[in-house]
């Protein structure tokens, strides 16, 4: 079947998009759900069970492989939704707000299946035709699962640590392959092989001999070689990666995986140029492994889709990317955040967002991980944590332990974000000969971070009125910069006309290109790393912003020359893009010189020594 819509919703925090293929999938639309959150998981299920009036048994922490099987679960009954919700559609007429009608009125213009509905009501078909047609025509939405290889910590039953394969990451691997979906498993976070030779066990992730894949894998990538590397390292063992999505490094929600000055445009580019390389290479080295393991071989080279996503706003960036760079679908994260038939986000909070400017979003250090994090400023999450700290008890009681990985003072890992380490590490804080001025930035940053697992669940918690003993009512949510843009609630069908050209709801008129956007904020990223290497600059430094300038003046280049020849896309707008990128490489070159002389200087002072 043909694929409904151009466009996906990304994973969105740990809750956010808990059960968005339960309300959009029917519409053809794609959405990830998080499984990194069990707990999360159960709840959600309870509430869904006790409104659909099914029954339900809890999966206690005392059942064996509990974590794998609250996913599976709670995997199978949003299918289970989804899916009837999709067949009753199908079996609806054409009348003014039926399912079937908003089904084909979300569809971009530009959709074969419109053009093929309009072609086939023209010859007034009865309503038993129309249910044959949709049948034999439409398609649900793919019920995708993510997983942060990051989040694989070691698991303990009564003080005993259980195998890997009881890490969360590995159970969430199983929980998604024991369940009855046929979608993909989206991996983020970077590579984790161990964790990708997990996959082998289990047959839905191999190919068929027609080539078709129950369970795919996607990858999100920064570039082409993580995603050569990855593609092959997972083509040795017969797994295929059925897409590579590119996510634009700084320009996107939740945790911000820098890339060292690489701009999303030439990124893309180089996708664009070498996908058919990039599918042969890795599908001969697939082949020879199949044969290895005496599996199935495809007849036909598989499928590979390259998809991207991070500060898309408008319907022209949309086309753009579709056409210029051939991506076979675009995300849009943030602004679904203000969509409540899509996402999960309380009132409160959704009133923040809706209100918020470029000075409430910013990049934080908040993430146990250690990895830039983006922020809304005055999150009710922030100001529990604040609150704690200035009561004289930094730190989180840390209830889910879902990111426990610091052994500085404890065999057993614990969190960044706990009571417990925070603790002892303004202790060690206090036996270091600090002036007050290093003493107070040292101090800051331990408290800075926050519970994320705890926070961005807390949403969904009190959308649907569960239980939340543990979680109150302090959210942590994580959009992205473009969120500045978005001003007001709206409905599905209404971000979809966004979306596909059909309507405008940004009000403001100076919303900057998303190019341009991401090219701005690695130039701030990259004058915080230079003041950072103020203080002592090593090789290791030197090289990297050395690197990073060379990188973006190359981008800055590559934007140039692709803005200055778009003839039919951004024509009100490239004359302001022109002028924004003279501007940007004036001041790469600057900050190029500042460089210079700090390498220099570091050089004399060795010298000196």
């Amino acid at each position: 079947m043909v694929k409904a819509h151009s466009l996906h919703i990304p994973v969105m925090g740990l809750g956010f998009t808990m059960d968005t293929p339960a309300k959009v999938a029917q519409y053809g639309i794609d959405s990830v759900i998080s499984i990194g959150d069990d707990v999360l998981i159960e709840k959600m299920r309870k509430v869904y069970c006790e409104k659909l009036k099914l029954p339900y048994e809890e999966i206690t922490t005392k059942i064996e492989d509990f974590r794998a099987k609250r996913i599976t679960s709670y995997l199978n009954l949003i299918n289970d939704i989804a899916t009837k919700k999709f067949e009753a559609l199908k079996e609806s007429t054409l009348e003014k707000g039926s399912e079937l009608k908003k089904y084909l009125d979300m569809l971009p213009n530009s959709s074969t299946i419109k053009q093929e509905f309009e072609d086939f009501i023209k010859k007034m078909p009865g309503l038993e035709e129309v249910k044959a047609w949709a049948q034999a025509t439409l398609s649900k939405g793919s019920v995708d699962v993510n997983i942060m290889t990051k989040v694989d910590q070691v698991n303990y039953r009564n003080g005993e640590k259980l195998p890997i394969e009881y890490n969360d990451a590995f159970a969430g691997i199983r929980g998604f392959a024991n369940s009855d979906l046929a979608s993909s498993l989206v991996f983020s976070a970077g590579m984790n092989p161990r964790l990708y030779g997990y996959i082998e066990e289990f047959d839905g992730f191999y190919p068929t001999m027609d080539g078709y894949i129950r369970k795919k894998i996607v990858l999100k990538v920064s570039d082409y070689r993580s995603a050569i590397i990855q593609g092959k390292f997972l083509a040795k063992k017969g797994l295929w990666v059925s897409e590579f999505r590119i996510e634009s490094g700084l320009n996107c929600g939740g945790h911000a995986f820098a890339t060292d000055g690489y701009l999303l445009g030439p990124i893309l580019e180089e996708f664009k140029q070498r996908k058919e390389e990039l599918r042969t290479e890795i599908f001969d080295i697939l082949k020879t492994a199949l044969e290895k393991k005496e599996r199935v071989i495809p007849t036909e080279t598989l499928d590979l889709k390259i998809t991207a996503q991070g500060g898309v706003g408008t319907n022209e960036e949309h086309e753009f990317l579709l056409d210029h760079f051939k991506v076979d679908s675009v995300g849009w994260g943030t602004p679904f955040l203000l969509v409540p038939e899509a996402t999960l986000v309380d009132d409160a909070t959704m009133d923040m967002l809706a209100n918020a400017k470029e000075e409430d979003l910013f990049v934080s250090g908040i993430s146990p991980l250690g990895i830039p994090f983006n922020s809304l400023r005055g999150n009710t999450k922030d100001l529990e944590k604040q609150a704690l700290v200035d009561a004289g008890r930094p730190g989180s009681p840390c209830p889910r332990r879902f990111l426990t990985y610091n052994t500085e003072f404890t065999e057993k890992p614990i969190c960044t974000a706990s009571r417990q380490y925070q603790k002892l590490k303004i202790a060690e804080l206090g036996t270091l000969d600090l002036s007050q001025n290093q003493y107070e930035i040292a101090y800051g940053k331990i408290v800075e971070k926050s519970c994320l697992c705890v926070g961005l669940g807390t949403s969904a918690i009190m959308v649907n009125g569960a239980e939340n003993t543990v979680e109150k009512e302090a959210v942590l949510v994580c959009p992205g910069p473009n969120m500045a843009y978005f001003s007001r609630k709206v409905s599905l069908a209404q971000m979809m006309d966004h979306v596909y050209g059909r309507t405008n709801i940004i009000s403001r008129t100076d919303r900057p290109n998303m190019f341009i956007k991401e090219l701005k904020m690695y130039i701030n990223y990259l004058k915080d790393k230079i003041d950072e290497s103020k203080q002592e600059m090593n090789k290791k430094q030197e090289k990297y912003l050395t690197r990073f300038v060379a990188n973006m003046k190359d981008g800055v280049k590559y934007y140039q020359e692709l803005f200055t020849n778009a003839k039919d896309s951004f024509t009100n707008t490239k004359e302001r893009i022109l002028t924004e990128l003279d501007l940007s490489d004036k001041v790469l070159s600057l900050l190029n010189i500042e460089i210079s002389t700090l390498i220099a200087e570091s050089k004399q002072e060795v010298k000196a020594r």
